[in-house]
Protein backbone atom coordinates (compact mmCIF):
# COMPACT_ATOMS: atom_id res chain seq x y z
CA UNK A 1 0.00 0.00 0.00
CA UNK A 2 1.14 3.78 -0.57
CA UNK A 3 2.94 4.93 2.20
CA UNK A 4 1.05 8.61 3.81
CA UNK A 5 1.99 11.25 1.97
CA UNK A 6 -0.17 13.87 3.73
CA UNK A 7 3.22 15.87 4.46
CA UNK A 8 3.59 16.58 1.04
CA UNK A 9 0.12 18.63 0.81
CA UNK A 10 -0.15 22.19 1.09
CA UNK A 11 -0.65 23.30 4.87
CA UNK A 12 -4.41 23.50 4.46
CA UNK A 13 -5.25 20.31 2.79
CA UNK A 14 -3.50 18.34 5.56
CA UNK A 15 -5.35 16.56 8.16
CA UNK A 16 -5.14 18.28 11.17
CA UNK A 17 -3.18 15.95 13.79
CA UNK A 18 -4.35 15.26 17.22
CA UNK A 19 -1.92 14.32 19.93
CA UNK A 20 0.35 11.17 19.18
CA UNK A 21 -0.54 12.15 15.47
CA UNK A 22 -3.82 10.55 14.75
CA UNK A 23 -6.06 13.25 12.33
CA UNK A 24 -8.97 14.62 14.08
CA UNK A 25 -12.62 14.05 12.15
CA UNK A 26 -14.02 17.54 13.23
CA UNK A 27 -10.89 19.35 12.75
CA UNK A 28 -10.50 22.66 10.35
CA UNK A 29 -10.34 21.11 6.84
CA UNK A 30 -11.08 17.67 7.64
CA UNK A 31 -14.58 17.39 6.34
CA UNK A 32 -13.30 19.28 2.92
CA UNK A 33 -12.36 16.49 1.35
CA UNK A 34 -11.16 13.22 3.91
CA UNK A 35 -10.61 11.02 0.99
CA UNK A 36 -8.08 13.32 -0.94
CA UNK A 37 -7.22 14.66 2.49
CA UNK A 38 -6.02 10.09 2.90
CA UNK A 39 -7.53 11.04 6.23
CA UNK A 40 -9.26 7.90 6.52
CA UNK A 41 -6.40 5.64 4.96
CA UNK A 42 -4.29 6.95 7.50
CA UNK A 43 -6.74 6.01 10.31
CA UNK A 44 -7.16 2.46 8.87
CA UNK A 45 -3.44 2.14 8.36
CA UNK A 46 -1.70 3.97 11.71
CA UNK A 47 -4.73 4.44 14.25
CA UNK A 48 -7.82 1.12 13.77
CA UNK A 49 -8.41 2.43 17.22
CA UNK A 50 -7.96 5.89 18.66
CA UNK A 51 -9.98 8.35 20.47
CA UNK A 52 -11.46 11.54 18.73
CA UNK A 53 -11.93 14.12 21.36
CA UNK A 54 -13.95 16.30 19.41
CA UNK A 55 -16.36 13.80 18.48
CA UNK A 56 -16.62 12.21 21.96
CA UNK A 57 -15.78 8.66 20.50
CA UNK A 58 -13.57 5.63 19.91
CA UNK A 59 -13.09 5.57 15.89
CA UNK A 60 -13.01 2.36 14.00
CA UNK A 61 -12.15 2.33 10.37
CA UNK A 62 -11.41 -0.68 9.09
CA UNK A 63 -14.04 -2.95 7.39
CA UNK A 64 -13.59 -5.96 9.49
CA UNK A 65 -14.52 -3.83 12.81
CA UNK A 66 -16.52 -1.58 11.47
CA UNK A 67 -18.81 -4.63 10.47
CA UNK A 68 -18.49 -6.13 13.70
CA UNK A 69 -20.22 -2.90 15.42
CA UNK A 70 -22.48 -2.83 13.15
CA UNK A 71 -24.00 -6.75 13.63
CA UNK A 72 -22.43 -8.20 16.49
CA UNK A 73 -24.53 -7.82 20.07
CA UNK A 74 -22.40 -6.74 22.04
CA UNK A 75 -22.64 -3.41 20.51
CA UNK A 76 -25.99 -1.30 21.02
CA UNK A 77 -27.61 1.69 19.19
CA UNK A 78 -26.26 4.95 20.47
CA UNK A 79 -28.76 7.54 21.41
CA UNK A 80 -29.57 10.06 18.17
CA UNK A 81 -32.52 12.12 17.49
CA UNK A 82 -34.13 11.75 20.84
CA UNK A 83 -34.38 7.73 20.55
CA UNK A 84 -34.18 6.34 23.84
CA UNK A 85 -30.67 3.89 25.31
CA UNK A 86 -31.32 0.87 24.24
CA UNK A 87 -30.67 -1.80 21.45
CA UNK A 88 -31.95 1.04 18.63
CA UNK A 89 -31.25 0.01 14.68
CA UNK A 90 -28.16 1.61 13.16
CA UNK A 91 -28.75 4.35 10.96
CA UNK A 92 -27.09 3.25 8.02
CA UNK A 93 -27.41 4.58 3.86
CA UNK A 94 -30.46 6.05 3.56
CA UNK A 95 -32.44 4.72 6.73
CA UNK A 96 -31.98 6.76 10.45
CA UNK A 97 -32.36 3.98 12.62
CA UNK A 98 -35.58 5.20 14.33
CA UNK A 99 -37.86 3.11 16.59
CA UNK A 100 -40.53 4.90 14.69
CA UNK A 101 -39.45 3.76 11.55
CA UNK A 102 -42.79 1.99 9.72
CA UNK A 103 -41.96 -1.37 8.00
CA UNK A 104 -42.83 -1.94 4.41
CA UNK A 105 -46.58 -3.53 3.66
CA UNK A 106 -46.83 -6.66 3.00
CA UNK A 107 -43.46 -7.39 4.10
CA UNK A 108 -41.93 -6.32 0.58
CA UNK A 109 -38.38 -5.42 0.80
CA UNK A 110 -36.21 -3.09 -1.66
CA UNK A 111 -35.04 -5.01 -4.21
CA UNK A 112 -31.67 -6.34 -4.16
CA UNK A 113 -28.68 -5.51 -6.64
CA UNK A 114 -29.68 -8.46 -9.21
CA UNK A 115 -33.57 -7.37 -9.51
CA UNK A 116 -35.62 -4.90 -11.33
CA UNK A 117 -38.13 -2.76 -9.38
CA UNK A 118 -41.45 -4.20 -10.42
CA UNK A 119 -44.57 -2.37 -9.64
CA UNK A 120 -47.30 -5.05 -10.94
CA UNK A 121 -45.83 -7.51 -7.71
CA UNK A 122 -45.93 -4.80 -5.47
CA UNK A 123 -48.95 -4.30 -3.20
CA UNK A 124 -50.69 -1.17 -4.36
CA UNK A 125 -49.44 0.93 -2.02
CA UNK A 126 -46.08 0.45 -3.15
CA UNK A 127 -47.17 0.35 -6.96
CA UNK A 128 -48.65 4.05 -6.02
CA UNK A 129 -45.14 5.00 -4.48
CA UNK A 130 -43.27 3.73 -7.45
CA UNK A 131 -45.68 5.67 -10.16
CA UNK A 132 -45.80 8.68 -8.24
CA UNK A 133 -41.63 8.40 -8.08
CA UNK A 134 -41.35 7.91 -12.42
CA UNK A 135 -43.94 11.18 -12.78
CA UNK A 136 -42.32 13.81 -10.63
CA UNK A 137 -38.80 12.79 -12.20
CA UNK A 138 -39.99 12.73 -15.64
CA UNK A 139 -41.80 15.91 -14.93
CA UNK A 140 -38.75 17.58 -13.31
CA UNK A 141 -36.23 16.20 -16.38
CA UNK A 142 -38.58 17.78 -18.82
CA UNK A 143 -38.55 21.38 -17.17
CA UNK A 144 -34.74 21.52 -17.50
CA UNK A 145 -34.31 19.49 -20.78
CA UNK A 146 -34.43 22.84 -22.89
CA UNK A 147 -31.54 24.64 -21.08
CA UNK A 148 -28.11 25.10 -22.18
CA UNK A 149 -26.97 24.31 -18.52
CA UNK A 150 -28.81 23.00 -15.11
CA UNK A 151 -27.40 22.18 -11.89
CA UNK A 152 -28.62 18.69 -11.38
CA UNK A 153 -28.59 19.22 -7.93
CA UNK A 154 -30.87 22.14 -7.35
CA UNK A 155 -32.71 21.72 -9.79
CA UNK A 156 -33.21 17.59 -9.68
CA UNK A 157 -32.25 16.17 -6.46
CA UNK A 158 -33.77 18.57 -4.08
CA UNK A 159 -37.23 18.41 -6.01
CA UNK A 160 -37.88 14.83 -6.43
CA UNK A 161 -38.01 13.34 -3.31
CA UNK A 162 -40.01 16.01 -1.89
CA UNK A 163 -42.15 15.69 -5.38
CA UNK A 164 -42.70 12.27 -5.17
CA UNK A 165 -43.61 12.34 -1.65
CA UNK A 166 -46.27 15.17 -2.64
CA UNK A 167 -47.61 12.93 -5.62
CA UNK A 168 -47.98 9.93 -3.72
CA UNK A 169 -49.97 11.67 -0.56
CA UNK A 170 -52.37 12.90 -3.31
CA UNK A 171 -50.83 16.76 -3.16
CA UNK A 172 -50.07 18.88 -6.43
CA UNK A 173 -46.75 18.78 -7.68
CA UNK A 174 -44.25 21.51 -5.80
CA UNK A 175 -44.00 24.95 -6.98
CA UNK A 176 -40.68 25.24 -8.35
CA UNK A 177 -40.14 28.63 -7.23
CA UNK A 178 -37.79 27.57 -3.67
CA UNK A 179 -36.01 24.63 -2.80
CA UNK A 180 -38.35 22.33 -1.03
CA UNK A 181 -36.56 21.48 2.13
CA UNK A 182 -38.96 21.88 4.43
CA UNK A 183 -41.59 20.53 1.85
CA UNK A 184 -41.98 16.86 3.78
CA UNK A 185 -45.36 14.75 3.63
CA UNK A 186 -46.38 12.61 5.50
CA UNK A 187 -48.93 10.09 3.30
CA UNK A 188 -51.95 9.19 4.18
CA UNK A 189 -52.99 6.25 6.97
CA UNK A 190 -49.37 6.74 8.69
CA UNK A 191 -46.96 7.02 5.68
CA UNK A 192 -44.12 5.45 5.66
CA UNK A 193 -42.69 6.29 8.80
CA UNK A 194 -39.24 8.30 10.20
CA UNK A 195 -37.06 7.54 7.50
CA UNK A 196 -38.97 8.23 4.71
CA UNK A 197 -39.78 11.41 5.89
CA UNK A 198 -36.69 13.05 5.99
CA UNK A 199 -35.20 13.72 1.94
CA UNK A 200 -32.38 14.84 3.14
CA UNK A 201 -30.31 12.29 3.00
CA UNK A 202 -32.03 10.85 -0.41
CA UNK A 203 -31.13 13.84 -1.97
CA UNK A 204 -27.29 13.32 -1.28
CA UNK A 205 -27.60 9.78 -2.56
CA UNK A 206 -29.37 10.67 -5.51
CA UNK A 207 -26.80 13.37 -6.35
CA UNK A 208 -23.76 10.67 -5.96
CA UNK A 209 -25.76 8.18 -7.88
CA UNK A 210 -25.27 10.64 -10.95
CA UNK A 211 -22.72 11.69 -10.23
CA UNK A 212 -20.79 8.51 -10.32
CA UNK A 213 -22.79 7.06 -13.93
CA UNK A 214 -22.57 10.94 -15.36
CA UNK A 215 -17.98 10.22 -14.81
CA UNK A 216 -19.04 7.52 -17.16
CA UNK A 217 -20.05 7.36 -20.63
CA UNK A 218 -19.84 3.81 -21.46
CA UNK A 219 -22.22 2.85 -18.29
CA UNK A 220 -24.55 5.85 -19.34
CA UNK A 221 -24.92 4.42 -22.29
CA UNK A 222 -26.04 1.17 -21.06
CA UNK A 223 -28.23 3.11 -18.49
CA UNK A 224 -30.13 4.01 -21.25
CA UNK A 225 -30.52 0.44 -22.90
CA UNK A 226 -33.43 -2.27 -22.13
CA UNK A 227 -33.42 -4.84 -19.39
CA UNK A 228 -30.81 -2.39 -17.35
CA UNK A 229 -32.39 -2.51 -14.22
CA UNK A 230 -29.93 -5.05 -12.96
CA UNK A 231 -27.33 -2.73 -13.87
CA UNK A 232 -28.71 0.07 -12.32
CA UNK A 233 -29.66 -1.60 -9.33
CA UNK A 234 -25.77 -2.66 -8.71
CA UNK A 235 -24.74 0.64 -9.73
CA UNK A 236 -27.09 2.27 -6.70
CA UNK A 237 -25.62 -0.25 -3.94
CA UNK A 238 -21.79 0.72 -5.30
CA UNK A 239 -22.47 4.38 -4.83
CA UNK A 240 -23.69 3.76 -0.76
CA UNK A 241 -20.50 1.75 -0.80
CA UNK A 242 -18.47 4.38 -2.86
CA UNK A 243 -20.01 7.46 -1.77
CA UNK A 244 -21.91 7.11 1.13
CA UNK A 245 -24.09 9.35 2.37
CA UNK A 246 -23.40 8.59 6.22
CA UNK A 247 -20.22 9.04 6.68
CA UNK A 248 -20.02 8.19 10.69
CA UNK A 249 -22.39 5.74 12.42
CA UNK A 250 -22.33 6.01 16.29
CA UNK A 251 -22.30 2.87 18.17
CA UNK A 252 -22.04 1.97 22.24
CA UNK A 253 -20.26 -1.04 23.31
CA UNK A 254 -22.10 -3.22 25.97
CA UNK A 255 -19.01 -4.85 27.34
CA UNK A 256 -14.82 -5.11 26.61
CA UNK A 257 -14.77 -5.73 22.54
CA UNK A 258 -11.28 -6.65 20.96
CA UNK A 259 -10.69 -5.19 17.44
CA UNK A 260 -8.16 -5.02 14.95
CA UNK A 261 -6.46 -2.40 16.85
CA UNK A 262 -6.95 -2.93 20.78
CA UNK A 263 -9.77 -3.46 23.18
CA UNK A 264 -12.87 -0.93 23.59
CA UNK A 265 -13.79 -0.11 26.89
CA UNK A 266 -17.26 -1.41 27.87
CA UNK A 267 -20.06 1.13 27.67
CA UNK A 268 -17.81 3.16 25.26
CA UNK A 269 -19.36 5.25 21.85
CA UNK A 270 -17.64 3.92 19.15
CA UNK A 271 -17.81 5.93 16.10
CA UNK A 272 -18.14 3.32 12.72
CA UNK A 273 -16.73 5.31 9.67
CA UNK A 274 -18.36 3.90 6.93
CA UNK A 275 -16.98 6.13 4.45
CA UNK A 276 -13.69 4.71 5.49
CA UNK A 277 -14.47 0.74 5.90
CA UNK A 278 -16.44 1.11 2.02
CA UNK A 279 -12.50 2.05 0.86
CA UNK A 280 -10.99 -0.41 2.65
CA UNK A 281 -8.51 -2.14 0.31
CA UNK A 282 -8.69 -4.93 2.83
CA UNK A 283 -12.18 -5.85 1.55
CA UNK A 284 -12.50 -4.37 -1.61
CA UNK A 285 -10.36 -4.31 -5.05
CA UNK A 286 -9.09 -1.07 -6.27
CA UNK A 287 -11.85 -0.15 -4.00
CA UNK A 288 -11.67 4.18 -4.97
CA UNK A 289 -12.95 2.72 -8.69
CA UNK A 290 -16.75 3.05 -9.08
CA UNK A 291 -17.49 -0.47 -10.38
CA UNK A 292 -21.49 -1.76 -10.51
CA UNK A 293 -20.39 -5.06 -11.57
CA UNK A 294 -17.98 -5.69 -9.10
CA UNK A 295 -17.41 -9.41 -7.89
CA UNK A 296 -16.73 -7.91 -3.90
CA UNK A 297 -19.76 -5.95 -3.75
CA UNK A 298 -21.66 -6.18 -0.37
CA UNK A 299 -24.83 -5.22 0.99
CA UNK A 300 -23.84 -4.74 4.49
CA UNK A 301 -23.18 -0.81 3.96
CA UNK A 302 -26.15 -0.04 2.16
CA UNK A 303 -28.71 -0.28 5.89
CA UNK A 304 -31.46 -2.56 6.41
CA UNK A 305 -33.17 -3.80 3.34
CA UNK A 306 -36.73 -3.52 5.03
CA UNK A 307 -36.26 0.18 5.35
CA UNK A 308 -38.93 2.24 3.38
CA UNK A 309 -36.04 5.13 2.80
CA UNK A 310 -33.91 2.68 0.88
CA UNK A 311 -36.66 1.55 -1.47
CA UNK A 312 -37.46 4.73 -2.13
CA UNK A 313 -33.95 5.84 -2.36
CA UNK A 314 -33.05 3.62 -5.38
CA UNK A 315 -36.90 4.13 -7.59
CA UNK A 316 -35.75 7.54 -7.50
CA UNK A 317 -32.06 7.18 -8.37
CA UNK A 318 -33.60 4.36 -10.93
CA UNK A 319 -36.22 6.34 -12.47
CA UNK A 320 -34.57 9.74 -12.05
CA UNK A 321 -31.76 8.78 -14.19
CA UNK A 322 -34.04 6.70 -16.80
CA UNK A 323 -36.14 10.06 -17.02
CA UNK A 324 -33.03 12.42 -17.40
CA UNK A 325 -31.68 10.11 -20.36
CA UNK A 326 -35.15 10.15 -22.09
CA UNK A 327 -35.64 13.80 -21.71
CA UNK A 328 -31.87 14.76 -22.39
CA UNK A 329 -30.11 11.94 -24.46
CA UNK A 330 -26.99 13.82 -24.83
CA UNK A 331 -26.59 14.88 -21.58
CA UNK A 332 -22.98 15.48 -20.05
CA UNK A 333 -21.10 17.65 -18.19
CA UNK A 334 -20.50 21.43 -18.49
CA UNK A 335 -17.60 22.64 -19.75
CA UNK A 336 -14.69 22.55 -17.52
CA UNK A 337 -16.88 20.92 -15.03
CA UNK A 338 -15.68 18.28 -12.04
CA UNK A 339 -17.77 16.99 -9.37
CA UNK A 340 -16.92 17.71 -6.09
CA UNK A 341 -18.83 16.59 -2.75
CA UNK A 342 -18.13 17.59 1.06
CA UNK A 343 -19.32 16.97 4.53
CA UNK A 344 -17.31 13.99 6.81
CA UNK A 345 -20.64 13.87 8.74
CA UNK A 346 -23.05 13.44 5.76
CA UNK A 347 -21.69 13.96 2.26
CA UNK A 348 -22.71 14.48 -1.44
CA UNK A 349 -21.93 16.55 -4.21
CA UNK A 350 -22.33 20.39 -3.75
CA UNK A 351 -23.27 20.82 -7.87
CA UNK A 352 -24.22 18.66 -10.67
CA UNK A 353 -23.64 21.47 -13.76
CA UNK A 354 -24.69 19.26 -16.86
CA UNK A 355 -25.18 20.29 -20.65
CA UNK A 356 -28.55 19.40 -21.25
CA UNK A 357 -28.27 18.98 -25.18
Amino acid sequence: MPADRSEALPTARRPHRLAGGQPGLLEPGASTDPYRLRLYRVLRTDFPLGYDPGLGAWLLSRYADVALALTDPRFTGYPHDGAPRGPVPAPLGLCRGSLVCTPLPDGVTAPGPGADADASAAPASMAATLSAVERTAYVLARRIAGRDRADLVGEFCRWLPAGADAVAAGLSYPDLKAPPRHAVHQRPGGGTGDCARHTGLRERSLASFLANMLDDPDLLAAAAGSGAGMLLGRAWTETLRRDPPVQIVLRRTRTEVRVSGGTLPGGAPVACLIGAAGRDPARFAAPDRFDPLRSDADPLLTGPAGCPAALLGRLEAEHGLRALLAAMPRIRWAEGFRPASSGVLTRGPRALLVRPS
